[in-house]
């Protein structure tokens, strides 16, 4: 049995991304999605690596961007405690996760005055 994500990028005449739109149907997501940002990682076993896959949109808002991460950071937490049961660790990343959307949120009000 094989499962499908689909990921079609739209690129600007410079190569930026213009949109992004996903789906994943056996997922229950039959249909395009809109999406601003993507960070996709994959852990090559063999070389003992990862790739990335880093895109978005002019779209993109800072302030998006910032809470795209923390939602990020935050959710690479959960992932990691079910994974190894390490709930020091877990902790820290949530940690990590709050400290950095508080020092990212100051920094656009400070850029913004």
């Amino acid at each position: 049995m094989k499962s499908h994500i689909n990921i079609q990028v739209d690129l600007a005449d410079d190569k930026m991304p213009e949109s992004i739109q996903w789906t994943a149907p056996d997922g229950g997501v039959p249909e395009w999605q809109n999406a601003k940002a993507i960070l996709l990682g994959l852990w090559d076993g063999q070389e003992k690596s990862a790739l990335r896959i880093d895109l978005w949109t002019n779209k993109m808002m800072i302030d998006e961007m910032n809470d795209f991460f923390y939602q990020t950071f935050y959710g690479m937490a959960d992932t990691y405690l079910r994974a190894t049961k390490n709930e020091e660790l877990t902790k820290e990343l949530k940690d990590f996760a709050k400290s950095f959307l508080t020092k990212a949120t100051k920094a656009v009000e400070t850029d913004a005055v």
